[in-house]
């Protein structure tokens, strides 16, 4: 029996989780590019397309359909080229027609941060007095305080907490799985240690059923669901998706007037990248805090470190090394 596009793909994707220990997330986002190749090539053997096809449907056919925006279709040439690579592998394909098909050239942009002063407004912004608040106040802080990646986060159980003791003080740290399966261990700061205690003795917390087949628990939990019966809302299903803290973070922003931009857990993790640089946190260190692979993905927050490069610029430009019609002025100014 001839294999539709379907089947290769769902074969493909579950080869990449499984060989490759890709994210469920990856696969989602690799399956949802090529559910789209599947309808450009309406029902075509994807095993015949050719190296012309999948160059127009890398670029004009998604453009046309609102991929504007390079960057939003160079996950689509990642997944086709994978794609094609791993037919080839299987002995399906004499030559892989996606070998060649380039990415979209797209310029380098710089993260939205989240500035300390509205961050200090979202860290005031949930209701503490309520369970939901304190948790989404915990979620908060992890986020701020170590750069937590949003599917990190979410995939965290009560095993991924450590307890440690630093400088003869009984601390917390988190061991945490997050892009392309990488584990890491991130010690947590004292505020958001505090906050995380406070979530997990909460009483509210305990008349939750979030334990899981093998004994562990479910770290952060959801307190709502219209997709999942009663009977089943308990275990794996109570956990917190990562639509549910982008929905968290958008309606708080909404309240302390946020710009849509920055109400994004991203947001908070470009934030934390900025404020290691502002302090001079080597990169090296500030990469395997953020679970950088490369380095070099980190030192793009050397150019969101305002404050160090205004106090620089200030003492080293030229016109703070000589007399200006201002520079009375602005001795009076700062002697004030």
């Amino acid at each position: 029996m001839t294999k539709t596009i379907e089947h290769y793909i769902a074969d493909f994707l579950e080869w990449k989780q499984i060989n490759r220990g890709r994210s469920p997330r990856t696969a989602q986002v690799y399956g949802l590019a090529l559910a789209r190749l599947g309808t450009f090539l309406a029902g075509q053997d994807p095993l015949t397309a050719t190296h012309d096809q999948l160059v127009l449907f890398s670029g004009k056919w998604l453009y046309d359909r609102g991929l504007r925006d390079p960057a939003s279709r160079r996950t689509h040439v990642s997944a086709v080229r994978e794609f094609y690579r791993w037919l080839k592998g299987r002995g399906l394909l004499r030559e892989n027609p996606a070998e060649h098909v380039a990415h979209a050239r797209v310029g380098m942009r710089l993260p939205r941060v989240m500035p300390l002063a509205q961050a200090e407004q979202l860290m005031w912004a949930p209701d503490y007095s309520t369970f939901e608040g304190v948790r989404d106040a915990a979620i908060i802080a992890l986020l701020m305080g170590c750069g937590l990646r949003v599917s990190g986060l979410t995939s965290l159980n009560e095993s991924n907490l450590q307890p440690a003791v630093v400088d003869g003080q009984q601390r917390m740290t988190l061991r945490t799985i997050e892009k392309g399966g990488k584990e890491r261990q991130v010690p947590i700061p004292t505020q958001a240690d505090l906050l995380l205690r406070v979530y997990l003795q909460h009483p509210g917390l305990a008349e939750i059923d979030r334990t899981l087949p093998n004994g562990d628990k479910v770290l952060f939990v959801s307190t709502r669901s219209r997709h999942v019966p009663a009977h089943e809302y308990h275990g794996e299903a109570r956990r917190l998706r990562r639509k549910g803290v982008l929905r968290m973070i958008q309606t708080y922003g909404r309240r302390i007037g946020l710009p849509p931009e920055i109400a994004h857990p991203h947001a908070l993790r470009h934030m934390f990248g900025t404020e290691l640089a502002e302090d001079d946190v080597p990169t090296v260190t500030a990469a395997n805090l953020m679970g950088h692979a490369d380095p070099k993905n980190t030192a793009i927050y050397q150019h969101l470190a305002m404050r160090k490069l205004t106090r620089t610029l200030d003492k080293a430009n030229p016109l703070a090394k000589m007399k200006t019609p201002v520079s009375d002025l602005l001795n009076s100014i700062n002697k004030r």
